[in-house]
C-alpha cells in the first residue's frame, strides 16, 4: 500500500507542479483523491513508470475532499479521457454536496463530444462516459476487499462542506488531509496513520502576504508551525508536504520552519513521488 503524488500544486500556476492529486493504491486498485490540473496525464505518466494501476483506463474511483476550482478542474478530463482511451466502466465519485450538480452540469456541457462518440464512427463504449456521483457525509464512505476509506470533516475558511480522508488497507493506514486549518478534531482522524499527507504554509512567506491575504489562510490552511505541531502529537509514520504555500520561501526553509516543533521524518512532496 502507497501513496503517489500526481499533483502537489495550488491555485498558482506553476507549470512544474499539477494540480492537487493523489493516488492511494493497494495491490493492483487506484483510488484518487482530487482532481486538479493535469491529474490524467500526471497518472498516465506514473503508469509509464511502473504504476499500473494508474493506467488511464483503469481510474474508475474518485473522491473530492472539496468543490474548490483547483482541486476539481480536472474533473472534465477524468470523466472522459480514460472513457476515451477504454475506460468501459462508470466512473464512481465520492464528494461532498454539490458534486452531483458539477457532473451533472460537465456532462451537459460535453453532450455534443458525448454524442459523437457514441452515435458517430468512433468506437466508443457507452458505459465508461457514465458517472455515479455519491454525496457524502463524516463517515465510512467506501469499503472493497483492499480498503475502507472514512471522510473527516476539516475547516476550510467558509466552505459548508470539506473533508480529508482516511485510507486503512492491509499494511498501512495513509490519511490525505485536504485543505484545511488547524484544528483539534483532526489529530483523532490522523490517529496510528503510517503516511500523513498534509498541505501546508510557509509562516514567513505568509508574513509577506497583504492583510486580507492572511485572514483567509489563517481560516483556510495550515501554517508550517501548525502543521509541526500536529505532526508532534499524532506522529505519523512519514509526514509528506503537499500544496505548498511558499510565496518565496525555499523548500528547505519551509522544512527548517516545520522541525522547529516536530523533529519526526518529514520530507517535501513533489509530483510523481512515491512513499
Amino acid at each position: 500500500m502507497r501513496v503517489v503524488l500526481l499533483g502537489t500544486g495550488t491555485p498558482n500556476a506553476e507549470p512544474d507542479r499539477s494540480g492537487p492529486a493523489a493516488a492511494v493504491i493497494v495491490k493492483d486498485s487506484a483510488y484518487i483523491v482530487d482532481c486538479g490540473p493535469g491529474v490524467v496525464r500526471r497518472a498516465v505518466e506514473a503508469a509509464r513508470r511502473g504504476e499500473k494501476a494508474l493506467e488511464a483506463s483503469r481510474l474508475d474511483k474518485l473522491f473530492v475532499t472539496h468543490l474548490h476550482s483547483d482541486h476539481t478542474a480536472g474533473l472534465p478530463d477524468f470523466i472522459l479521457t480514460p472513457w476515451v482511451l477504454g475506460r468501459d466502466k462508470p466512473l464512481t465519485v465520492f464528494g461532498p454536496p454539490g458534486t452531483k450538480k458539477m457532473v451533472s452540469s460537465i456532462l451537459d456541457a460535453y453532450d455534443e463530444d458525448i454524442l459523437m462518440r457514441t452515435e458517430g464512427k468512433e468506437p466508443a463504449n457507452r458505459e465508461g462516459f457514465k458517472v455515479e456521483v455519491r454525496e457524502i457525509s463524516a463517515g465510512v464512505v467506501y469499503r472493497d476487499r483492499n480498503v475502507t476509506v472514512t471522510a473527516f470533516p476539516v475547516q476550510h475558511g467558509d466552505w459548508k462542506h470539506a473533508f480529508g480522508f482516511r485510507f486503512e488497507g492491509p499494511d498501512r493506514i495513509i490519511v490525505i488531509s485536504g485543505d484545511g486549518a488547524p484544528e483539534p478534531d483532526i489529530s483523532y482522524s490522523c490517529r496510528g496513520c503510517d503516511i500523513l499527507v498534509h498541505e501546508v504554509y510557509s509562516v514567513a512567506g505568509f508574513n509577506t502576504r497583504p492583510p486580507d491575504w492572511q485572514d483567509y489562510h489563517r481560516d483556510a490552511h495550515t501554517s508550517s508551525v501548525d502543521l509541526g505541531r500536529l505532526a508532534a502529537k499524532v506522529k505519523p509514520g512519514l509526514l509528506v508536504l503537499t500544496h505548498q504555500l511558499l510565496w518565496g520561501v525555499s523548500p528547505k526553509d519551509l522544512l527548517k520552519e516545520i522541525k522547529t516543533v516536530y523533529d519526526g521524518p518529514v520530507v517535501f512532496g513533489k509530483d510523481l513521488d512515491i512513499y
